[in-house]
């Protein structure tokens, strides 16, 4: 079998600190950010995620791939995480739904992965020295090599990543006849968040990182939507723009994770890199409107600064995190927009947050 003639393989950190451990199949090295993710499932949606673009991905659950990959599983057309790193890697699965086993899924698209690698050691390490560039690798003789490279590698701060992920050209999902219509700017979006849209009787069209503003109006939409996506949001000038247009109109607009961000930036509030960021699927946010708690899905290195946030007397925080009281959503009072730090849409769950989409439709129709 495969796994008897693996590769030995390592992580080395940027700061020099080697982790051990087998390759999945692939050899070569492979650069990127290194962080974690603490979800028990959904694998295949986080390495298809364009907010992973650019990181090496640490999962914290202890069995991955044991239930194989389905090709509707997919939050993009390919894997965009620069590469995993796991402790047991399941060669086998056991879902009769399954299209593929996990290895073929990441023969097919060309990606690394290692394994057998000590990750509550290297999350332990994480936690407290702050995510940080590393390269996972087969080729163990080329350390001196490898640190080389790892030292020139650009750190993710002030790392512009959308117009990597996004789409070239325009394109359309859901329903032509559909009630309402919204312009979507994609600077990493998720396809079930356009899913999510869709199915609330929504025609969308997705537009590039960089369109400006005539392109999405003369779409005529109904309202404006701001996707999730890699990399540092203070960079997205034409986004930024975009944003403070929408607002001027005071049109419906709704941003999710980066979006949310860039609205944040549109607004004079600045972001800032988290120390290791919020990946996982059971983040506890509490929602100051309603008083009610909800436990979500988040993927973000990034995040928009509380005190400044408080200071605008313009916006109002209406969700915050409550392991560190981050800000986890904003509403600007004046305007009809809103934003998540969080995703809603959240597959494969958990599905407390579904209401956003719902309240962005009824933003559009009070409008």
């Amino acid at each position: 079998m495969k796994y008897t003639k693996r590769q030995k393989a390592i992580v080395l950190l940027s700061d020099g600190t080697i982790f051990h451990g087998k390759s999945i199949g692939k050899e070569g090295s492979a650069f990127g950010e290194v962080c974690f993710n603490t979800g028990t499932t959904g694998y295949q949606e986080i390495f298809t995620d364009p907010s992973y673009y650019g990181q090496l991905m640490v999962t914290t659950n202890a069995h991955i791939g044991n239930y194989g990959t389905k090709e509707d599983e997919v939050e993009s057309d390919n894997v965009k995480i620069a590469g995993l790193i796991c402790k047991n890697f399941s060669f086998n699965h056991s879902r009769p739904a399954a299209d593929a086993s996990l290895e073929e899924f990441f023969e097919k698209h060309n990606s690394l992965a290692i394994s057998d690698v000590d990750t509550r050691a290297l999350v332990s390490y994480i936690r407290d020295n702050g995510a940080m560039n590393a390269v996972i690798t087969t080729e163990v003789h080329k350390i001196d090599e490898l640190k080389k490279q790892l030292a020139e590698f650009p750190s993710m701060k002030g790392l512009e990543l959308a117009s990597k992920v996004s789409t070239k050209v325009p394109y359309f999902v859901g329903d032509e006849n559909a009630t309402y219509k919204i312009a979507a700017l994609d600077i990493g979006i998720k396809k079930n968040i356009l899913s999510n849209l869709a199915k609330r009787d929504v025609y969308i069209k997705v537009f590039p990182y960089n369109a400006k503003f005539e392109d999405l109006e003369a779409f005529n939409p109904d309202g404006y939507f701001l996707s999730n996506g890699p990399g540092d949001p203070e960079p997205l000038s034409e986004a930024i723009a975009l944003t403070k247009e929408i607002l001027s109109k005071n049109k419906p607009l709704f941003g999710i994770c980066l979006g949310h961000q860039v609205i944040a930036l549109a607004n004079g509030i600045s972001t800032y890199k988290m120390h290791n960021g919020h990946r996982g699927i059971n983040h506890p946010v509490k929602n100051l409107v309603t008083g009610k708690g909800e436990i979500t899905s988040q993927n973000h290195g990034f995040a928009i600064n509380r005190e400044e946030t408080e200071a605008n007397a313009n916006v109002e925080i209406t969700h915050v995190h409550l392991n560190d009281n981050t800000v986890a959503g904003i509403k600007i009072k004046d305007k009809n927009c809103f934003s998540v730090q969080y995703h809603p849409e959240a597959s494969p769950g958990p599905n407390d947050s579904l209401y956003l989409f719902d309240q962005f439709l009824e933003n559009i129709k009070d409008s």
